[in-house]
């Protein structure tokens, strides 16, 4: 595509307006304007974001969305994603967690230039990094982990910072909202890299996000499990789905120091199995075999 139209999503639960705050002066600071900016207040109020300096011009405006509850992430996203495909004038959306920071000013132009060189390029997965530059293991989309600066195609992205075709999100579906926390990037990538697109990490593109565990939510070891048990069965080929679950039962018992947190994982794996997970579209073998080529077989 020429110069395809930005948009930029952030969600918010309220809790962090410092943070949105100077988070949006990123924004604005960018050398190339997003044609829109959506921020979806996720069962919280929002403050006036049209009056904010440097946002006034945007030739789209800003859309302020107040959810009357928490969806979760995924589902915050997808609200966005509804509004922004109602106005149909944006290809590539960006999605920003609300406590990152964009400290270049060339973000935009570059996913800009990315998108305008590929057409099947779906994501761009930006590299996050605290504020000393360091980027957490957990935040390297590979296996192989030890050179954060390292581009290339991947099969996954980093939720805190990225960009999504909207062409690319009209085949394969949103965000899944089910999800709530954990795991909608890993279901969103298969279904991505499934339907023949492709996936980038471009540590150029930086997102200074501070460095946290995922571990301090309450719900976290509960949803990892569940999600991962839905993760499996609604994108595996069945003889897949008890060695990718396997795998991560072994790598959860060995790496888990709590047993609180081992018994919230087993109660969360146990529901994974017994609810609905949603649409069941396994990916292709061929498929499989591309995530192996790429380092990542979707057994880990």
């Amino acid at each position: 595509m020429s110069q395809p139209r930005i948009a930029v999503s952030i969600v918010t639960m309220g809790d962090r307006p410092q943070q949105v705050e100077a988070l949006l002066a990123s924004v604005a600071g960018q050398d190339v304007r997003p044609a829109r900016l959506v921020v979806v207040g996720n069962g919280s109020p929002l403050p006036d974001f049209t009056a904010f300096p440097g946002l006034s011009g945007l030739s789209g405006g800003v859309t302020a969305i107040e959810l009357d509850e928490n969806l979760g992430c995924p589902g915050g996203r997808n609200v966005a994603l509804r509004k922004l495909a109602e106005f149909g004038d944006v290809d590539v959306v960006i999605e920003l967690d609300d406590d990152g920071l964009l400290v270049d000013g060339g973000v935009f132009r570059k996913v800009q230039e990315l998108y305008a060189a590929d057409p099947r390029l779906g994501i761009v997965g930006f590299r996050i990094a605290d504020e000393h530059g360091e980027t957490q293991r957990r935040h390297v989309p590979r296996l192989r982990a030890a050179d954060p600066m390292r581009r290339g195609p991947v099969t996954a992205f980093l939720g805190g910072g990225h960009a999504l075709s909207m062409k690319m999100l009209a085949q394969t579906g949103p965000w899944p909202a089910e999800f709530f926390f954990t795991h909608e990037e890993t279901d969103l990538s298969w279904r991505a890299l499934d339907a023949g697109w492709k996936i980038l990490y471009e540590p150029d593109l930086l997102l200074q996000h501070p460095k946290t565990s995922p571990a301090r939510h309450s719900v976290y070891y509960r949803m990892t499990a569940r999600n991962r048990v839905w993760l499996a069965r609604r994108n595996l080929p069945l003889p897949l789905v008890p060695a990718y679950l396997g795998t991560w039962t072994l790598l959860t018992v060995a790496r888990t120091r709590s047993a609180t947190g081992l018994r919230a994982w087993a109660g969360g794996f146990a529901e994974g199995i017994r609810t609905p997970c949603g649409r069941r579209q396994p990916m292709r073998w061929r498929t499989v075999w591309r995530m192996t080529k790429l380092g990542r077989p979707p057994v880990i």
